[in-house]
C-alpha cells in the first residue's frame, strides 16, 4: 500500500466530514500513521465493557473515542473558523511548513 503524507497532526482542531459523528469538531488526541487513522476528542464514541480495576472499581460500560480514518477529517482554520485543505510549501528559511489552501496562511 502506498503511503501518503499525513497532513493532520496531534492537537489540530478538525471537523468530521462523514460517518456517524458527521459535523462534530474536536482536537486530535493521537495519530496512527500505519493505519492512517486518528482519535478525535468527543467524536466516534464507542461503548467498551470493562472489568473492575484500580482505576474503575465498579467496572461496567465505558464510553471512549475510537479511531477515524484521516480521509474523513478536515482541518479547521484557526483564523477563519472554516474547514480547509492543507498544502505544504517551503518558507523563507527553507523549512517545509503547512498552509491553509483557503486563506493561504501558514498553519502553526
Amino acid at each position: 500500500m502506498e503511503r501518503v503524507k499525513i497532513k493532520i497532526k496531534k492537537n489540530d482542531i478538525v471537523k468530521v466530514m462523514t460517518g456517524a459523528s458527521k459535523g462534530k469538531e474536536g482536537k486530535v488526541i493521537k495519530i496512527y500513521r500505519k493505519k492512517y487513522r486518528a482519535i478525535v476528542e468527543g467524536a466516534n464514541m464507542v461503548s467498551k465493557h470493562s472489568k473492575p480495576n484500580a482505576a474503575n472499581p465498579q467496572g461496567g460500560i465505558i464510553k471512549q473515542e475510537a479511531a477515524i480514518h484521516i480521509s474523513n477529517l478536515m482541518l479547521i482554520d484557526a483564523k477563519s473558523g472554516a474547514t480547509t485543505r492543507i498544502g505544504r510549501k517551503r518558507d523563507e528559511e527553507g523549512k517545509i511548513v503547512r498552509y491553509s489552501k483557503k486563506s493561504g496562511k501558514v498553519i502553526k
